[in-house]
């Protein structure tokens, strides 16, 4: 079985094609484990997150080690050098700076899913966003929901075709101080997307990658209900995201919501909190009933050891400004889902606190692209930016 020289001896042959010299020499391999079945373990250390060629790394580096004899299989991890070993690369390199990716300015990524659907969870997204930019925050919404899209409808947006950069990245388009990515901003209104996971898996990746996000304190990603290809995609690209369940109280709900929970601890996704949604009907009187029964939310956040982030309540301003374009927090603040959805974005503001320039800590994996399935001829594709969309 080769031992750690021997495999690092391999790994001289990986060459950093931005920085022209072996990822051994430039010290970017992290570590190395190999089991007794000749599995190797390699972690790879990134200059950045948003890192755009993490799939020439993936690569090489399985390529190199599973040429050894003894070797059967070679997975490949990534993290991100500290500040500390960037400013020691720069002065080995003799450079003032490193090459940076798309997702290099986002600090935060929150992952909001649920096991079904109907639970309210592109609502609360959209209301989210919209509070912690009232937070001050900078913020970001990814419509990952590529079958239900909703978030251009309440955010007033329509299917307007966002606009393309002079680098060839696609501007996100802007409303209420929140930047806005979606899958319906490519199709016709209110078309029906009916996509194969592999067009699926480079539709999600070039929004990750080839979309100009620029400084980013919080991207939200609504991801569609159950634990299908999208979320499986989502997860693999963004290892280090938060994950946030929503649920609403009933017991039906909150057992199908641990199902992403599950979901989320295979692959090593952080379980950031749960937001318990429909907690409560509340009249325009301020009366309360609990139509859907009561602690379920909480029960998920015990078993899962989390805090339970709001319990947001069902209101008649909610579901209307959901249709209007326009966000509740912003239209009517003073509205109980309101103050609760705000109590939410305090919270997570509360778990990931950050100076104002602070630099990312969240790297971003490129992973295979599933195995090519046919797909209708008619998807043709341009190229607004590196990998070709196929909903362009």
């Amino acid at each position: 079985m080769p031992n750690r020289d021997e495999i690092m001896k391999a790994l001289e042959v990986v060459i950093d094609p931005e920085l022209h010299r072996s990822i051994v020499e430039l010290d970017m391999v992290r570590s190395i484990d190999v089991s007794d079945n000749g599995v190797a373990d390699v972690t790879v250390s990134l200059t950045t997150p948003g890192c755009p060629i993490k799939g020439h790394f993936q690569t090489a580096v399985a390529e190199a080690v599973t040429g050894l004899d003894g070797i059967t299989h070679c997975n490949v991890y990534f993290d991100v050098l500290s500040d500390t070993q960037k400013q020691a690369l720069q002065q080995k390199l003799g450079r003032g700076s490193l090459p940076q990716g798309a997702l290099a300015q986002v600090s935060n990524v929150i992952c909001i899913g649920s096991g079904k659907g109907g639970v309210g969870k592109s609502t609360l997204t959209a209301n989210l966003a919209a509070a912690l930019a009232g937070e001050g925050k900078r913020v970001g919404v990814l419509d990952a929901d590529v079958w239900g899209y909703s978030i251009p409808r309440m955010y007033g947006l329509g299917s307007t075709r966002p606009p393309v950069s002079a680098e060839r990245k696609i501007i996100p388009l802007e409303a209420h101080g929140v930047k806005v990515m979606s899958i319906g901003f490519f199709v016709e209104e209110d078309a029906a997307v009916v996509w194969r996971g592999p067009m699926l898996h480079k539709a999600l990746t070039q929004f990750l990658q080839d979309v100009d996000w620029g400084a980013l304190d919080y991207l939200l990603v609504d991801l569609p209900p159950g634990t299908g290809d999208v979320s499986m995609t989502l997860a693999q690209l963004l290892p280090q995201a938060q994950f946030l369940i929503v649920t609403t109280p009933q017991a039906t709900a909150q057992k199908v919501a641990r199902r992403a929970a599950q979901m989320a601890d295979k692959v090593s996704l952080q379980i950031g909190g749960v937001v318990e949604n429909m907690s409560s009907f509340t009249t325009p009187s301020g009366e309360r009933f609990t139509i859907f029964g009561e602690g379920g939310g909480q029960e998920l956040a015990d078993e899962l050891d989390v805090p339970l982030l709001g319990k947001v309540p069902l209101t008649m301003p909610l579901r209307e400004h959901a249709d209007s374009g326009v966000p509740l927090v912003i239209e009517d603040p003073e509205d109980a889902a309101s103050q609760a959805i705000r109590q939410v974005a305090r919270g997570l503001v509360a778990m990931a606190p950050m100076a104002p320039m602070a630099l990312p800590v969240l790297p971003v994996i490129q992973v295979g692209t599933p195995p090519p399935v046919a797909v209708p001829a008619s998807a043709g594709e341009r190229k607004p930016a590196g990998m070709s969309l196929p909903m362009a």
